[in-house]
C-alpha cells in the first residue's frame, strides 16, 4: 500500500476502534451493565451478555486481527486491504446497534433487537464490499509506455501504418484523499451515533449526508487518469474510474502541454476558471486539450506524449481503438 491509498486505509484502520470504544462510552450512563450482545432466544430474545468493557474490547480485538491480517497478506492480495473497508462498516454498524438496543434498559435481558438498524448496517457492508470488487478490478497495473526513450516534445508524433497506440497515465493528490478519509469517517460518525440513537429526530441524517457527500465529491477528485486512444480522450475521475468525461479525437481542436499552478486555476481539485477547466492534482505539467472552442486541462505526467499521439489522431479524425504497444 502506497501514497493516499495507504494514508487512508491507515486512517481508517485507526477510526474504527475510536468508534468502538467511544460509542458505548458516550452513552454509560443510559446502558446496563452488562450489555446484551447476543439474540437467539424464544421470540428473539437476547440469549448473551457482555460486560460493559467486554463489549468494547471484544470488537476492537476482532478488527486487530483483521488489521493485522491485511498488514501481512496486502502486498500479495488485492483484496485484503479493500476488505477492510465492509468489516469496519460491520463492526461499527453492529456497535451501534448494540448500544441502541441496550439503551435507556435496566436489565440487558429487557433489551431488543432492532431489526432494522441490523439490515442497514449489513446492507451498507455488502455496498461496501461491492465497490472495494469494483476498486480491485479498476486499478490493474497500467503504465504509460513509449519507445522507451524521452518523451516526444514536438506537437505530433509518427504512427507507423498498421499501429494502434494507447498513452496512459494516472496521478492522485494524497492530500484530498486524506481529506475525503477525514469527511467520510465523520459522515460515518454521524450515521453510527443516530443508528445507535444517541442523536434523534433529523439532525443524525443531516450530520452523516452533509459530511458524506462532501467526501464523495474530494474522492473523485483525489485521483484521476489520463488515457489516449484511436477513440480520443478519456478522463476518469477517482478511485472507482468514475465519472468519466471523454472527447472524441475527431472533436479535439489541439493539444499541449501547459504548466499551471493552485493559484492560477483557483486551487485544488475540479477547478473552473478564465483558463477554462481544470483538474489541479499536483503543480507543473498538464495535458491541456481544447475542443468546441474550450479548454480541458488535467494535471499529468508526460504530457506531451499524450498531447503528441492525441493531434496526430485528431489530424487523422481518429482510428478506433486501439491496443498497447510497448
Amino acid at each position: 500500500m502506497k501514497g493516499g491509498r495507504g494514508r487512508g486505509l491507515a486512517g481508517w484502520a485507526a477510526g474504527i476502534p475510536v468508534v468502538l470504544v467511544a460509542l458505548p462510552t458516550a452513552a454509560r450512563g443510559r446502558l446496563p451493565d452488562p450489555l446484551a450482545t447476543h439474540w437467539g432466544g424464544p421470540d428473539g430474545a437476547p440469549d448473551g451478555a457482555m460486560s460493559f468493557g467486554g463489549s468494547m474490547a471484544f470488537p476492537a480485538a476482532i478488527w486487530a486481527v483483521l488489521v493485522l491480517g491485511v498488514a501481512v497478506f496486502a502486498a500479495a492480495r488485492a483484496w485484503a486491504a479493500t476488505a477492510l473497508l465492509p468489516a469496519g462498516v460491520a463492526l461499527a454498524g453492529a456497535q451501534a446497534v448494540i448500544v441502541r438496543a441496550n439503551l435507556d434498559r435496566e436489565d440487558w435481558r429487557q433489551a431488543e433487537l432492532p431489526t432494522a438498524w441490523m439490515a442497514v448496517a449489513v446492507c451498507a457492508a455488502a455496498v461496501l464490499a461491492a465497490l472495494a470488487g469494483m476498486l480491485i478490478d479498476r486499478r490493474a497495473p497500467g503504465r504509460a509506455r513509449g519507445g522507451g526513450g524521452p518523451a516526444d516534445r514536438g506537437p505530433v508524433m509518427d504512427v507507423p501504418a498498421g499501429e494502434r497506440l494507447v498513452w496512459l497515465a494516472r496521478t492522485s493528490n494524497p492530500w484530498l484523499g486524506l481529506t475525503a478519509g477525514a469527511l467520510g469517517a465523520a459522515a460515518a460518525a454521524g450515521a453510527v451515533l443516530g443508528v445507535g440513537g444517541l442523536v434523534a429526530g433529523p439532525a443524525w441524517l443531516v450530520a452523516a449526508l452533509a459530511p458524506g457527500l462532501a467526501a464523495l465529491a474530494v474522492l473523485a477528485c483525489s485521483s484521476v487518469r489520463a488515457r489516449v486512444t484511436g477513440e480520443g480522450l478519456e478522463v476518469a475521475f477517482g478511485p472507482l474510474g468514475w465519472p468519466v468525461r471523454r472527447w472524441p479525437a475527431a472533436a479535439v481542436e489541439s493539444a499541449r502541454v501547459e504548466d499551471r499552478r493552485p493559484v492560477q486555476v483557483g486551487g485544488w481539485g475540479y477547478r473552473l476558471s478564465g483558463l477554462g477547466t481544470t483538474v489541479m492534482l499536483r503543480a507543473g505539467e498538464c495535458l491541456v486539450v481544447r475542443a468546441g472552442g474550450r479548454d480541458f486541462a488535467v494535471s499529468v505526467d508526460d504530457a506531451a506524449r499524450g498531447a503528441a499521439l492525441l493531434n496526430s489522431l485528431a489530424r487523422c479524425g481518429g482510428g478506433g481503438g486501439g491496443v498497447e504497444r510497448p
